[in-house]
């Protein structure tokens, strides 16, 4: 969106900035994160998400009726392995996108476009209890002697600021930060059910090259998600899920900009098997925002996966 021909004043710039990172943190409600796999496992994914939506902006950006069409591109790598005798899991997803906005500045209709990488991010779990390491057939022989079981789990995942960003430009895919996520959770599992509940923590390092040379901070973010998994068969699965973000207030050159994250998301996954090693994974997600700033998301997704 062009924004060139007025001058924002910088304690409202964050309020923008939050709303469109709220986009890539949409995505991350992710049932069966903390399912063990054999040791030694490799997984290749590629996948194609499409969001579209409403953004509410402050008034006082002289921004109407915005709305967003976003297309991203994934590639994920996944491998497990053993730590210390529990199993662990190494995660790798990389992001190209394709965004444009439109509104209206000042009255005026108003569009921007962006094409490029935006941040990849990786993702280091460990099961601390109920999921030793195990190679496939080990694994095979305890999930069947086994099928009441809880998984206790430990991660930390890390967005690294390698998207394309211009420091004179507000709307930007990449964020120009690190983001560190680390995060807890536990996995109950009774035979072909499992309920899964995640809690995670944001915490984001500053941007010393935010709009034309301010600097943004942001305080963290909280969230908590929690999935409903039934498995009808090996490969073939539904999950309904349910999360909810909080807090993370930006400031711009250390003043605070009263922009206090809120948001309800809600999710249905179905996993379908396609050959003994391969699958796809079908998602919809809805992000609603309980402010009077923020953004109103659907998401719909496709993942190809194969392991080997």
């Amino acid at each position: 969106m062009q924004t060139t021909s007025i001058k924002l004043p910088a304690l409202f710039l964050a309020c923008f900035f939050l709303l469109l990172s709220s986009v890539t943190s949409a995505q991350d409600i992710e049932p069966r994160r903390w399912t063990a796999l054999p040791v030694g496992l490799n997984v290749l994914g590629f996948g194609y998400i499409y969001t579209t939506g409403d953004i509410a902006f402050d008034p006082l950006l002289e921004i109407e009726d915005a709305t967003l069409d976003m297309q991203t591109v994934i590639a994920t790598y996944a491998r497990s392995f053993g730590f210390f005798g529990r199993s662990a899991r190494f995660d790798l997803i990389v992001p190209w996108q394709h965004g444009h906005w439109e509104g209206l500045l000042q009255g005026a209709p108003a569009e921007a476009k962006r094409v490029g990488l935006d941040d990849p991010y990786f993702r280091l779990s460990v099961n601390l209890y109920g999921a030793p390491a195990l190679d496939a057939k080990e694994f095979r022989q305890r999930a069947a002697e086994q099928p009441v079981n809880t998984i206790v789990g430990a991660a930390v995942a890390v967005g690294v600021p390698l998207g394309d960003y211009l420091e004179d430009k507000l709307l930007n895919l990449g964020q120009n930060r690190f983001v560190i996520r680390p995060q807890i959770g536990v996995l109950h599992t009774r035979g072909k059910w499992s309920f899964e509940l995640t809690g995670s923590t944001y915490f984001f390092t500053d941007n010393d090259e935010f709009w034309n040379g301010n600097t943004l901070e942001q305080d963290p973010i909280g969230a908590l998600q929690a999935h409903i998994v039934h498995v009808f068969k090996p490969g073939l699965w539904l999950s309904l899920s349910a999360a909810y973000g909080w807090r993370g207030e930006t400031s711009v050159n250390g003043v605070p900009s009263n922009n206090d994250k809120a948001d309800v998301l809600a999710a249905l996954s179905v996993g379908i098997p396609l050959t003994p090693k391969q699958g796809i994974k079908l998602v919809y997600l809805r992000s609603e925002t309980q402010r009077f700033t923020g953004a109103d998301l659907d998401s719909f997704g496709a993942v190809w996966s194969t392991f080997f």
